[in-house]
């Protein structure tokens, strides 16, 4: 049995007469065509900026990365909960922090918002995260300043003295109203020497991504091995077939 959609189809002559009433009563000029609104476009993939923290002249935190913030909040101007992606615009970005042993500070701020990110070291087994990030911003349509903060990440996992990199997009949730994308990344916050980027270490993302090519790679070459193995046996039982004749 089909289930119940609501909808019943008029017969083809009371359709006709409706639909000759409806171009007496209301022609053209009055009852304008209805107008589709257009679904909105997705969202532009962010600028890449370099954000670098330096502590007594010495480079001690390098950053490149486009960044995205995903916010959920109640429209004061439509009245409901609604999604506002915004991209962190590098050029109007200003970049402060902090470098000590075991933790190190990135702190963007653009206009009416602040990014703060916390990396913390372990000193044991030379391995840093990405330890916590803070989102104060205050937008027109918000009915109060939005304030998140979380201390318990474990994101963008990394070893002293190499360089965290991922070109995909990560989104790292943050809280229930809040999460962050971030496009090819590449982020140091320990161990930097010279200003430059030590040797990369790549996301699963990456990784995931350059396993497709070689996997079909692999996969066609085993097609033409099987086809290549397929001649030459029909070729060797043809060859056979003649010498018994």
């Amino acid at each position: 049995m089909k289930p119940h959609t609501g909808n019943h189809a008029l017969p083809s002559g009371l359709t006709l007469l409706l639909l000759e009433h409806y171009a007496r009563v209301c022609p053209a000029t009055c009852c304008p065509p209805l107008r589709l609104r257009p679904p909105p476009s997705p969202p532009s993939i962010p600028e890449s900026g370099s954000y670098n923290v330096t502590n007594n002249g010495t480079t001690c935190l390098l950053a490149r990365m486009g960044l995205q913030l995903n916010i959920t909040y109640t429209s004061r101007s439509q009245g409901k909960v609604v999604r506002d992606i915004i991209n962190l615009q590098p050029k109007v970005t200003n970049t402060s922090g902090s470098c000590e042993a075991e933790t190190a500070k990135l702190a963007l701020t653009e206009g009416n918002t602040s990014l703060t990110f916390f990396f913390l070291l372990n000193s044991t087994t030379n391995k840093y995260h990405l330890d916590g990030l803070a989102l104060s911003i205050n937008l027109p349509d918000l009915p109060r300043p939005m304030d998140v903060h979380n201390n318990s990440l474990g994101y963008l996992q990394g070893t002293l003295g190499y360089s965290y990199m991922c070109h995909q997009e990560q989104i790292l949730p943050v809280g229930q109203n809040f999460s962050l994308n971030t496009f090819h990344l590449q982020v140091q916050p320990f161990g930097v020497i010279g200003n430059e980027f030590g040797a990369a270490e790549e996301c699963e993302l990456d990784k995931d991504d350059l396993l497709i090519p070689i996997a079909v790679g692999a996969a066609l070459a085993g097609l033409v091995l099987v086809v290549l193995l397929a001649y030459l046996i029909g070729r060797r039982r043809s060859h056979a077939g003649y010498q018994t004749i």
